[in-house]
């Protein structure tokens, strides 16, 4: 009985790794336009091409045109080289959806006869990974390289997609300008719009920058989607003078500015976050009201007044140490 029994696990061993075996052999990958019509839920649409989706109503005549005028349009062509994109790269394939529409505009027009949207992909019902899924399949490969990072970012990690950001039928632009893009951003991050409106921020308000100056949105591998390897990288692409290097460097502002500063607002001068002398007392205990007889005036002045080249310089001080001064 026990050899029997031997027997018969080892013929079920045998069979499982067989059925292991066969799981692992190779298949091909479908076309993506097979992909697209199982997603529709339904394999018997056709691709009909761009002019065929919008020849026979007047109502896409706008979107067509902003479409042709853009980067995505310039890509309808072969000769490009590139990804070719038009209508049914995004929306599916569209023959169901055109099949009950004729070819007189002007009676499709009277009669109100429209194309049957449902038969496209429900692209704005869609979670927001499957949304972005149908933009990276063109732009994972042939866009900026941030892209490579989108799948772990925060953005991504908290179902933000390209359709929240990106709205490819308001205008040839096909996404927002540098003028509008805080207020889009402010719609999730209204602290950061609350801290731009005190009194000493960055010129967002006054549309001299963008967040895309200090925030890579697609993906970074920084704190904050920060463009720069570090903070203060981020912030001396424009305060190069604070750059250095210095032969005696402020240690507490070598790496992360944001130890004195508030990157988008405060109510305080330059941006610091906290009034001086009180910021720097906070690790200069030394310098209190009575340690020295010039400091009992200390309250009434700004540090800087004095230690003017508060980032770094390369002139010693008495004792052969910078103390940050002019």
């Amino acid at each position: 009985m026990k050899k029997i029994g031997w027997a018969a696990v080892l013929a079920g061993g045998a069979l499982a790794v067989a059925a292991c075996a066969g799981l692992k052999q190779d298949k091909p990958l479908l076309p993506i336009e097979s992909y697209e019509r199982m997603i529709v839920g339904r394999f018997d649409a056709d691709y009909v091409g761009t002019d065929n989706c919008v020849k026979k109503c007047h109502k896409h005549q706008k979107i067509t045109d902003d479409f042709r005028h853009s980067v995505h349009g310039e890509q309808i062509r072969p000769e490009t080289g590139l990804p070719l994109v038009n209508c049914e790269s995004c929306h599916g394939p569209g023959s169901l959806a055109i099949e009950k529409i004729g070819d007189d505009v002007a009676a499709n027009d009277r009669q109100g006869v429209k194309c049957d949207t449902s038969k496209f992909l429900d692209i704005m019902n869609l979670p927001a990974p499957a949304q972005s899924l149908i933009c990276l399949k063109c732009h994972s490969a042939a866009s900026t390289p941030s892209l490579a990072l989108w799948n772990a970012s925060l953005h991504a990690l908290n179902d933000v997609s390209c359709f929240d950001c990106h709205k490819l039928h308001q205008g040839p632009q096909q996404k927002v300008s540098r003028e509008e893009m805080a207020e889009m951003c402010y719609a999730c991050h209204p602290e950061v719009k609350a801290e731009n409106g005190l009194f000493s921020h960055h010129p967002i308000r006054e549309k001299k920058m963008a967040c895309t100056d200090c925030h890579e949105p697609h993906g970074s591998t920084q704190e904050h989607l920060l463009k720069g390897n570090t903070v203060k990288e981020t912030c001396t692409r424009c305060h190069m003078e604070k750059q250095g290097p210095f032969a005696f460097e402020h240690g507490d502002v070598t790496e992360n500015c944001s130890n004195c500063h508030a990157p988008h607002g405060s109510v305080n001068n330059q941006l610091l976050t906290a009034s001086m002398p009180f910021l720097c007392l906070q690790c200069h205990s030394g310098h209190t009201a009575g340690s020295t007889p010039e400091s009992t005036t200390l309250f009434n002045n700004r540090c800087t007044d004095c230690h003017s080249q508060i980032h770094g310089t390369d002139i010693p001080s008495a004792n052969g140490q910078g103390a940050l001064l002019q």
